[in-house]
């Protein structure tokens, strides 16, 4: 008997026992779930909603949110695990593993006949409130082993809609404001579906605008409806009144219009009555204007914009009316924070395997000019022991970093419109960083200064960022001999692209950005193009040129490049316990002009926490690119593209943990052909080829301010390797070589 007919018995063996526990579990839950179930009661086991046959304008999964009970949750929409982790609890309180299975998993819910009558009549106002007045809703109920189903019968019969619509408006000064007899300015038509939300949407419209021009004291009881049938129709007759308010005597008004006398300002404290901010920066960010008609929109946008400055701590805003008047005065009491702190931040540090620590101290200023600058100064420092390098002296890295921000809570740049500068959220920023770096194997050090604008208008979902100058220098002064002579000057294995990255460089970049998150789409997108300025400079003033042929600007090589990201991220909620969520990201970079090989900090990598999942980070590429030296090859493993397409689905299992499983594709590819990295260059017919495949799946801990994240993946196709075992490791797995545990905070996307 062969070896391998030995091991395949028993793989089948181990199979089918692993089959058999997995049953056995099953069994024991679905039996444990009516233990804490009382005589005489059943267990809510499921409940659903169904619309009666040849119905197609009620969408039954949203009329499920009016039913009152629910089942107990459920792991991936079939196991109720919370309820069975319950159930494995002993009735001896006493004891502390029965209160540790009870407080992590759920009690059951007993099933409420008063609710599910509740329920039905709900779920028929609501369809009723939808147009549907003739509805009815039915529910179902079955039993079976002290368990019952409950099954929602909606009956939405036909729907009405609106045959005409008449507008009385008593205020003659209102119905010239409103100008409600032109058609456009009408929220209801002919034609619309009469609907409780259509009717209150016009109500809330008319409201807003009300309030918006001065009427204070508007509100949408002021309007009402008058509703009557058409005989054998189902169309409605409608009239919108806009009613005026009374006396004590019951003598109509006119409603009355305000305005801003005065606008005052006051502190927060009863201790200090100073208010720690500039008068310009008060009146810059309060939009309540004197003279002016009162405005609902001026009076949110003076609370969002007072409430951005991180120098505030909190705004009141009170009005005061004048008697025998129509004037309004406005106190706003701005309460201001310390403006200084200083922090300590720890952190332990694990690079390929090398532990450390590095501290960090930061000096924070958030009122520094009385404007609510933020002034940061940040100090840090790391080390961390270094192992396995032999032929160097110094086998611990040291880094040292100095840098300061400071940020303004508004634009700083010249020839922009108020109106537009009052109109969104914006900040400018400018920053500079020095950071020293010793390793045993060179010295490095990086200067870089910053100067961007970031701006959102606070009623949309976009943000967008401009780094209007990014200069990075960054100096090698000092490299070792036997990494120079292994690595850098060896003509047997020299290498182009590790060469480059380890001379001096200089980078001067400019960049935009646009981001966009509703909750269910996400859209980043970013573009930066670097040395354009400098290549023209060097061919009007005949810049010098090195060895190499590159323009030198202060004898240092300048980079220059394009390059552009985008990603899409898709959410798709199938309750509050299970989503299932789509991502996509595309970057591609291209050196030109006085550059043939992108920085490193700008070219791609591929696998880790981020990306696929099956790999290690910096492991996987460009390519069909196999790995031949591990202790420098990460250099070589970077590219000029990159494409990951993800998928996950999560669900939240109890407590503070969730479960994620995943499957991920993707990889890097160089738009160049390079020696150092055969098989990385990208091609349309072959790029297919070589997408990367892993799956797994990851526990994460949601402590609602940070997530930490535990993922586990396994390759699935490896495209460095074309055939064997090696290509396909989903049907030939093996641990050691196809396992990738990552560790991080926040999700992958």
């Amino acid at each position: 008997m062969s070896i391998l007919n030995y091991f395949v018995p028993l793989q089948n063996k181990m199979r089918l026992r692993h089959s058999l526990y997995i049953l056995t579990v099953l069994v024991l839950c679905a039996c444990s779930e009516t233990k804490y179930v009382p005589e005489g009661e059943y267990l809510l086991n499921k409940v659903s909603v169904k619309s009666a046959p040849k119905t197609k304008d009620v969408d039954p999964s949203v009329m499920k949110a009016y039913a009152r009970q629910h089942g107990n949750s459920r792991w991936f929409s079939a196991m109720k695990v919370p309820l069975a982790t319950y159930s494995l609890s002993g009735r001896d309180s006493s004891k502390w593993i029965n209160r540790v299975l009870k407080s992590i998993g759920e009690a059951p819910v007993i099933y409420d006949s008063a609710s599910t009558r509740k329920s039905m009549e709900d779920m028929q106002m609501q369809l009723v409130n939808m147009g549907f007045l003739r509805a009815s809703v039915d529910a179902m109920t079955r039993a079976k082993d002290k368990k019952v189903d409950v099954t929602y019968l909606l009956h939405p019969g036909p729907s009405y809609s609106i045959r005409q619509v008449d507008y009385v408006v008593h205020d003659s000064l209102i119905a010239e404001l409103l100008q409600l007899d032109k058609e456009e300015n009408r929220g209801l038509k002919k034609g619309m579906r009469f609907s409780v939300e259509n009717l209150d949407n016009e109500r809330k419209k008319i409201t807003r605008k009300l309030n918006n021009l001065g009427y204070y004291r508007f509100n949408k009881e002021y309007i009402t409806y008058q509703a009557d049938s058409v005989a054998g129709t189902r169309e409605i007759d409608l009239v919108l009144v806009l009613r005026q308010p009374t006396d004590k005597n019951g003598n109509k008004l006119p409603h009355q219009r305000y305005m801003v006398r005065d606008v005052h300002y006051s502190s927060g404290d009863p201790e200090d009555s100073t208010i720690h901010l500039r008068q310009g920066v008060l009146r810059r960010n309060t939009f309540v204007k004197e003279n002016d008609y009162y405005s609902a929109e001026d009076l949110q946008n003076t609370y969002n914009h007072f409430g951005r400055l991180g120098a505030v701590r909190y705004t009141n805003i009170s009005w005061e009316e004048q008697p025998d008047s129509n004037l309004l005065d406005c106190q706003i009491q701005v309460s201001t924070n310390k403006p200084s702190t200083i922090s300590i931040q720890p952190e332990g540090t694990n690079t390929a395997g090398d532990f450390g620590f590095a501290a960090s101290l930061t000096y924070q200023n958030r009122n520094l000019f009385k404007g609510s600058e933020n002034l940061s100064i940040e100090l840090r420092g790391a080390y961390e022991a270094i192992k396995g390098l032999e032929g160097y002296s110094n086998h611990n890295f040291l880094e040292y970093s100095l840098g300061t921000k400071l940020t303004f809570p508004r634009f700083i740049a010249p020839f922009l419109p108020s109106g537009f500068q009052r109109r969104v959220n914006a900040t400018s920023e400018v920053s500079l960083l020095y950071d020293l770096q010793n390793r045993p194997e060179f010295h490095r050090r990086v200067f870089t200064v910053g100067w961007r604008y970031k701006w959102n208008n606070p009623n949309h979902h976009d943000t967008y960022r401009l780094d209007l100058l990014d200069l990075n220098y960054v100096s090698m002064p000092w490299i070792s001999e036997t990494f120079r002579r292994e690595y850098l000057d060896d003509t047997s294995s020299r290498n182009a692209i590790l060469r480059y990255n380890y001379e001096n460089l200089f980078i001067m970049r400019l960049g935009v950005g646009y981001t966009y998150n509703n909750g269910i789409i996400a859209i980043k997108a970013n573009a930066e193009t670097a040395g354009n300025l400098l290549g023209l400079a060097a061919k009007t003033f005949g810049f010098h040129k090195n060895q190499e042929g590159q323009y030198t600007f202060l004898d240092i090589a300048y980079a220059q490049y394009v390059r552009a990201d985008i990603e899409l991220t898709r959410n798709i909620k199938f309750d509050y316990n299970n989503q299932l969520v789509f991502h996509a990201g595309l970057g591609i970079a291209y050196p030109y002009g006085n550059s043939t090989i992108l920085p490193f900090e700008k070219r791609y990598f591929s696998g880790g926490a981020n990306s696929v999942r099956g790999w290690s980070v910096r492991t996987l590429g460009p390519g069909k690119y196999i790995s031949k030296d591990g202790r420098i090859d990460f250099i070589n493993q970077t590219g000029d593209m990159r494409l990951d397409l993800n998928m996950e689905y999560r669900a939240h299992l109890f407590w503070k943990l969730g479960l994620a499983l995943f499957v991920d594709a993707g990889n890097i590819w160089t738009l160049r052909s390079y020696d150092e990295q055969p098989g990385g260059q990208f091609s349309f017919s072959e790029f297919w080829k070589q997408l990367a495949f892993s799956y797994g799946l990851g526990f994460r801990f949601n402590f609602d301010y940070f997530i930490l994240r535990f993922d586990m993946g396994m390759k699935a196709v490896n495209p460095a390797y074309q055939e064997g075992d090696e290509h396909y490791p989903i049907i030939h797995p093996k641990l050691s070589r196809d396992f990738a545990f990552h560790f991080a905070v926040g999700l992958p996307f």
